[in-house]
C-alpha cells in the first residue's frame, strides 16, 4: 500500500516539472520575437513633431500679423475714402454746373466784355483827369472798396451756382486792386468771421482764398438781399469813400418794395456807397419766372438807380425749379 502511494507522488512532481520547463520555454520564447523587431525611438519622433507644430505655429503667427497689416490698410483707405466723398461730390457737382456754365457761354462773355469796357474807360479817364464820378454803361469801376452780397439760398446754389462763381471772379479781374474787399451773404452773415467789421485786405492770394472758399460756401439764407445791403453800409459806409456793393441773388422774398428803398435812402444819404447788382433766375416747371425772381428785379432795378450803380440781368438758366412755385 505504501509503494503505490509512492508512486504517484513520482508522477505528480514530474507534470508539476513539465509545466514550469513549458512556461522558461514560452517566456524565452516572447524574449526572441520581440527582439525581432527594432524598439521605436520616441524622443526623436517627439523631437519631429515638436520642430513640425513650432514651423506651423511661427507660420500661423506670420499670417495672422499679415491679416492684421491688411485689416489696417483696408480700414484706412476706408477712412480716406469716406473723407474724399464729400470732396468728389462736389467735384461732380462742379462738373455739372461747368457744362451748363459753357452752354451759356456767350452770355458770360457778354457781361465779362462790359465789365472790361467799364474798367478800360475808368482807367482811360483816370489818365484824362476826368471827374471820378464818370460813368460807363452806368457802372463806375473807380471804388476803392468792394463788398459783395452773395444770395446762398438753395435755389441759386443747385442751380446758378457756377455763374455765381464765375461772375465774382470776372468782377474782381475788372478791379485790379482796391484798398479792401468783404463778403457778406445775403442776410449779412461773414464769409470769414475773422474779419468781422473790418476789411480784407486785398492781395493775390487774399482773392485766391475768397475765389477756393466761394465754391463749396453754403449758408442759410431766407432769399432776400436786404440784411446783407444794410448791414453793409451800416457798418461801412463811415470814414471810408468810393465803396461800391456788387449784390448776386435772383429773389426777393420781403413784403415791401417800397420799405426796403426808404431804408437804404436813409442810411445811404450822403451817397458814399454805389449799389450794383447782377440779377440770376431759372424758370419753374411751366415755363414762367417766379414772382419772386421779378421782385428782385424791380427792387434791384430801384435801389442802383437812386444808389449810383445799374443792374445787370442774366439770361435764366435752362434748368427748372424742382417745384413751381
Amino acid at each position: 500500500m505504501r509503494r503505490r502511494d509512492r508512486r504517484d507522488a513520482d508522477i505528480a512532481g514530474l507534470s508539476f516539472l513539465d509545466c514550469i520547463c513549458c512556461g522558461f520555454g514560452a517566456i524565452i520564447l516572447l524574449l526572441v520575437v520581440v527582439k525581432i523587431r527594432q524598439p521605436i525611438l520616441l524622443d526623436d519622433l517627439g523631437g519631429e513633431l515638436m520642430e513640425t507644430v513650432a514651423h506651423l505655429r511661427a507660420v500661423l503667427d506670420d499670417l495672422f500679423d499679415q491679416t492684421d497689416d491688411v485689416e489696417q490698410e483696408l480700414a484706412a483707405t476706408e477712412s480716406r475714402l469716406e473723407e474724399q466723398r464729400p470732396d468728389l461730390h462736389r467735384a461732380r457737382l462742379d462738373s455739372e454746373r461747368l457744362l451748363e456754365e459753357l452752354k451759356e457761354l456767350e452770355g458770360s462773355q457778354v457781361f465779362l466784355e462790359r465789365m472790361r469796357e467799364i474798367y478800360d474807360h475808368a482807367r482811360e479817364s483816370t489818365e484824362q483827369q476826368a471827374a471820378p464820378s464818370s460813368l460807363v454803361g452806368g457802372i463806375p469801376a473807380d471804388a476803392e472798396y468792394i463788398i459783395f452780397v452773395i444770395d446762398t439760398s438753395g435755389s441759386m446754389v443747385n442751380y446758378n451756382w457756377s455763374n455765381v462763381v464765375q461772375k465774382i471772379q470776372e468782377t474782381l479781374d475788372v478791379h485790379p486792386r482796391v484798398k479792401g474787399v468783404q463778403v457778406f451773404n445775403d442776410m449779412g452773415k461773414y464769409m470769414f468771421s475773422g474779419y468781422k467789421g473790418r476789411w480784407i485786405p486785398d492781395t493775390d492770394r487774399g482773392r485766391e482764398i475768397i475765389m477756393r472758399y466761394l465754391r463749396s460756401w453754403r449758408s442759410f439764407s431766407n432769399s432776400s438781399p436786404v440784411e446783407g445791403i444794410t448791414k453793409a453800409i451800416r457798418t461801412f459806409s463811415k470814414g471810408y469813400d468810393k465803396i461800391s456793393i456788387y449784390v448776386f441773388g435772383d429773389e426777393f422774398t420781403g413784403d415791401s418794395i417800397q420799405e426796403v428803398v426808404d431804408e437804404v435812402d436813409r442810411l445811404n444819404r450822403a451817397q458814399t456807397v454805389r449799389i450794383h447788382a447782377v440779377g440770376f433766375s431759372v424758370i419753374d416747371q411751366s415755363g414762367q419766372l417766379p414772382p419772386t425772381i421779378e421782385r428782385f428785379a424791380t427792387l434791384m432795378r430801384v435801389l442802383c438807380q437812386r444808389n449810383g450803380g445799374t443792374f445787370v440781368a442774366l439770361q435764366p438758366s435752362k434748368k427748372r425749379l424742382a417745384v413751381a412755385r
